[in-house]
């Protein structure tokens, strides 16, 4: 089945780019707001992964305050989440030395540790040219983050080349809406994206990207390594990877609802007894997708509601040993946990919409639909999908916030909320302090999808991380950073409330319009 070529998911090109900024570990009395609806896949078994949920919550933005969040803890034990934001790189990330830590300077190190979150918030985090290294541990969540350029070879090197390397005896490790991305193959310096070795168990990868490298990721370091295991990826996408989606010696692998795009040598391959199970994903444009390549020690797989969209297969010959171009099942595998599955065909547009880092922890049900995450569980990002307006676009039709019987409130003292509806930039609300809300509402409900936060001018940029809210509901409609404008999924309310959470200086908000979306 091939699909119109308008319909095919075009990939962004571009890296998100952020200033590095000065490290700060700052105490949260909140909970964590990562993970939003828990974990998935394999990583639900062997008594589930839950990261540092339960544990104090601290803000790091260089690499070095990590390692001091790890090496602050009572024990290698007690549970942390930590918010990352901002550019982590060789320059700001040092050892730090504790009893509850092992930690090294060339990557981000968690080592003998468990009970850990790691979730980008905020306007991100990357880690650029640095690896997250995770080695005889446990119980770890990695969220909403960029890891980007990680080297083996050349200069800067970091985690023998992987993104994010897993080996010694390491369990339960969930890794979520993470865009993990090289700008080459081996020869250009770079090694795997994913990588499990030498008893790793119990893991998913979900809703993440991994693009633009010569290795996606392996599950055993050799023939002989077959201690690791039981692995879920579903809802990724691998694009333009030339091998290794994953490389898979001895153990168990799920992959579901998955969306491949230019792999160009080969994909899946199943080898050294290893079993596959390859349900309603999508291959599109590749070579090779499924099979036991580059080996005489043969796996097997299970195949069910895949599409194969301009695949091409090779000959059976030697070592090489490809599915196609009939993939029939020449092994059955049985899944522990429950799991929704999206039809086979819907698969681009909804990875394309929920996918990698920044991208709001959405998700989808089975219904081919993506849902945004439980209202009760704040989100780091902007949910807004990103084909919405650019913010510097206006919206049209009517501000809602100008008549339609409408009012205001805000807390956190400071100016009059009616400044940000009375359709002048020249005056403006702002909170006592760098933090507060402010509402419209109306006397009956109305339908808003959209509004426009303007900051009044020379205050362009002040505000940081904010949410927005049904204020009826208490249900969180959007949050990111940054005004202007910001699109949600239209809703019947009589008050909607914007939340700024952070911000550099104290805002300044000349209209908060609101629209019909």
């Amino acid at each position: 089945m091939r699909r119109p070529v308008a319909l095919r998911l075009q990939a962004a090109l571009g890296t998100l780019a952020l200033a590095a900024a000065a490290g700060v570990v700052l105490t949260m009395p909140e909970t964590a707001s990562a993970a939003a609806g828990g974990a998935t896949g394999y990583a639900t078994q062997n008594g589930g992964t839950t990261g540092g949920a339960g544990g104090q919550t601290v803000r790091a933005t260089t690499g070095t305050a990590i390692h001091e969040a790890l090496c602050g803890r009572a024990s290698s034990s007690t549970p942390i989440v930590i918010e990352v934001e901002g550019t982590i790189n060789h320059g700001n990330t040092s050892k730090v030395s504790g009893d509850s830590c092992n930690t090294a300077a060339d990557k981000i190190e968690l080592k003998q540790v468990s009970n850990i979150t790691i979730v980008g918030v905020g306007s991100g985090a990357v880690f650029d040219q640095l690896g997250i290294h995770i080695r005889e541990s446990s119980n770890i969540i990695i969220q909403n983050v960029t890891v980007r350029n990680v080297k083996k070879s050349g200069s800067p090197t970091s985690n023998g080349g992987d993104a994010i390397g897993m080996e010694s005896d390491v369990r339960n490790v969930w890794v979520d809406h993470s865009t993990l991305e090289a700008s080459g193959g081996e020869s250009e310096g770079y090694d795997g994206l994913f990588d499990m070795k030498d008893n790793t168990q119990y893991v998913t990868l979900s809703y993440s990207v991994l693009r633009n490298s010569g290795r996606g990721g392996l599950i055993g370091s050799s023939e002989s390594d077959r201690s690791n295991g039981y692995v879920t990826f579903h809802h990724n996408l691998y694009e333009n990877i030339d091998s290794r989606a994953p490389l898979l010696r001895g153990g168990t692998a799920h992959m579901y609802n998955n969306h491949y795009v230019s792999l160009n040598k080969s994909g899946i391959n199943s080898r050294a007894g290893a079993k596959a199970k390859v349900d309603n994903n999508y291959f599109e444009d590749s070579k090779d997708v499924l099979g036991t390549f580059y080996t005489d020690e043969a796996g097997t797989w299970q195949v069910s509601g895949n599409i194969y969209d301009n695949v091409t297969w090779s000959e059976r010959s030697g070592d090489n040993n490809p599915a196609g171009p009939n993939p029939q099942s020449t092994t059955t595998v049985s899944i522990p946990y429950s799991y929704s599955l999206d039809d086979a065909s819907c698969v681009p547009s909804v990875v394309s919409a929920t996918a990698g880092a920044n991208k709001g922890l959405k998700v989808s049900d089975g219904s081919c639909t993506p849902q945004s995450p439980d209202p009760t569980d704040p989100d780091p990002t902007d949910p807004t999908d990103p084909t919405d307006p650019d913010p510097t676009d206006p919206p049209s039709g009517t501000n809602l916030s100008i008549g339609a019987g409408s009012d205001g409130s805000s807390k956190a003292s400071g100016t009059s909320y009616g400044n940000v509806r009375d359709g002048d930039l020249g005056t403006y609300w702002s909170p006592a302090g760098t933090t507060g809300s402010v509402s419209v509402k109306w006397s009956s409900a109305q339908t808003i999808g959209k509004i426009n936060i303007r900051e009044a001018a020379g205050s362009e940029g002040t505000i940081g991380s904010y949410r927005v809210l049904n204020h009826d509901t208490g249900a969180v409609l959007a949050s990111g950073s940054g005004a202007g404008v910001i699109a949600f999924s239209p809703v019947s309310l009589e008050k909607i409330t914007f939340e700024i959470t952070g911000a550099s200086g104290t805002p300044k908000v000349a209209e908060f319009e609101t629209y019909g979306g």
